[in-house]
């Protein structure tokens, strides 16, 4: 038989600075972007409603890069309440069920987010705010979801390196 040590403490091989800087960057410009905007409409009857594009596309950014920095630290959202009460071989399968959804669900966000985006260069879409190519956007969530596949599967090799004998 085997036990587990606490997932919690082993950190991923490859440092979640790159993740951490890029939702502090996003977070940090959906403030400004905001932060401006009210001042414009408070003491003016200007509208930076244009900005709107970015914020979203931030949030996206923040979302994803979040996820694999959750994914990866193993914090993702879960109902760990049955899990910890689950016997070693449930657990192990329940986990390697939630990797291979994880797995696909991602999988298909990189496959039609990449189509998705390849229309938008292909067609010379571009935003309605500020007129840009709409790609610029778009070519993020393949690229994201990217890294939280490369999370999952890093956190799961370190879940299996982590099985020691009793």
């Amino acid at each position: 038989m085997k036990r587990e040590i606490d997932q919690r403490h082993a950190s991923p091989r490859v440092p979640l600075a790159i993740e951490k800087a890029i939702i502090a960057g996003a977070l940090a410009l959906i403030c400004l972007i905001s932060f401006a905007n009210v001042l414009v409409r408070y003491f003016t009857d200007f509208s930076f409603a244009f900005t709107e594009e970015i914020s979203v596309f931030m949030l996206v950014i923040l979302a994803f890069f979040g996820s694999a920095v959750a994914f990866a630290r193993d914090e993702q959202i879960r109902i760990s309440f049955f899990l910890e009460r689950m016997p070693t071989r449930v657990r192990w399968a329940a986990t390697l069920t939630t990797l291979i959804a994880n797995l696909t669900i991602f999988a298909l966000v990189v496959w039609f987010g990449g189509r998705f985006a390849y229309e938008e260069w292909l067609f010379d879409a571009t935003t309605p705010g500020l007129g840009i190519p709409a790609w610029w956007y778009s070519i993020w969530l393949p690229i994201a979801a990217l890294v939280i596949i490369a999370r999952l599967i890093g956190r799961f090799q370190r879940q299996v390196r982590q099985q020691v004998p009793d």
